[in-house]
């Protein structure tokens, strides 16, 4: 099926796609069985753990203190050329390892405590703080964009994320000149998130951009989904949002900002380097080791269709990736 773009991220609102395995380590490690290539039937259609609809996926949060905020004002300048994934869909199909190497981990996120939430902004900084998730919400420039997600096991989405410009966080932490990368941070606690409790795993998720990156109109800090807080199996109360790389660049549940002059080692890019790198940018033209990145099903769909060079964001990202030689820009 051919894809009619208009500019290279438009997508008509109506349109919009729901978002999302690994084995242990040792088991990865040994047989490479990232359960991406079999998404599940009944994940697929939204069933749940016992095989009931998923229509009250917000029934199990608590209410977040940030909620009346919501709906952000929508940036006419991010729209999208598909259907926005099913809300229900979209809230319970999720990639979370530190509740489950499985995608129906919304029942066990709702163990994540979100408030007090607390991100700490330090390293190479003007002056390193520490700033409560509602302080952070009153000082930045809040929106919704409507993003394409695509995962790197071939499933995709498409949201209306709420949030702000990561620029806009940048702005706030005041880098030094020499500071060429941001490193961020999920939570760690084994008690409450039982995934941590696997030692084989290097815990806490790690993630990296470049500050070019970061800078970029595109990188988006999310702190909602649906006109609405994020659910906590979707990243509460902030995640990243960078639509032209594979998901799981997109960390969950960010409790710490770094910048720094060293390139961050993200999570999945200790576990297999051969597998998953740094820059881990969509190209349906470099298959992964074992899966081709062609094609992707949507959310929702029975139907496969064409994978975008940056996820269609190449207008917007490429000029960043120019002068790079000799890495894997696109795993």
């Amino acid at each position: 099926m051919l894809i009619k773009l208009r500019r290279s991220w438009e997508i008509p609102e109506s349109e919009v796609t729901p978002e999302g395995v690994f084995l242990n380590r040792r088991r990865f490690l040994s047989t490479a069985g990232f359960a991406a290539s079999s998404i599940g039937a009944a994940s697929i259609l939204g069933l749940s753990e016992n095989g009931q609809g998923l229509s009250s996926a917000r029934a199990q949060e608590g209410t977040d203190p940030s909620a009346n905020l919501y709906p952000f004002t929508a940036n006419d300048a991010h729209k999208l050329d598909r259907t926005l994934t099913d809300e229900a869909l979209a809230t319970t199909y999720n990639n979370f390892y530190e509740f489950g190497s499985h995608k129906r981990i919304a029942k066990a996120a709702q163990a994540l405590k979100i408030r007090p939430w607390e991100i700490k902004i330090d390293g190479m900084v003007e002056t390193e703080q520490t700033i409560a998730i509602d302080d952070l919400l009153k000082k930045m420039p809040l929106e919704e964009r409507l993003y394409r997600h695509r995962c790197v096991e071939t499933w995709s989405m498409a949201v209306p994320w709420s949030g702000f410009a990561f620029s806009a966080l940048i702005d706030l932490a005041k880098p030094l000149a020499s500071a060429k990368y941001v490193r961020m941070e999920t939570f760690e606690d084994s008690s409450i998130a039982s995934g941590q409790r696997q030692f084989w795993y290097p815990w806490p998720y790690v993630e990296g951009l470049t500050i070019e990156e970061a800078k970029n109109e595109l990188a988006f800090l999310a702190t909602g989904v649906y006109g609405k807080p994020l659910p906590k199996q979707m990243g509460a109360p902030l995640r990243l949002a960078i639509p032209w790389k594979y998901g799981f660049k997109s960390i969950k549940s960010i409790v710490r900002i770094s910048f720094t002059d060293k390139r961050p080692v993200s999570f999945w890019e200790e576990i297999q380097p051969r597998e998953y790198g740094f820059w881990a940018n969509v190209n349906p033209e470099v298959s992964h080791p074992r899966w081709s990145q062609a094609q992707e099903q949507p959310l929702g769909s029975d139907e496969k269709i064409p994978t975008l060079l940056y996820n269609g964001y190449a207008e917007q990202v490429a000029s960043l990736y120019e002068n790079i030689k000799g890495e894997t820009l696109y795993r």
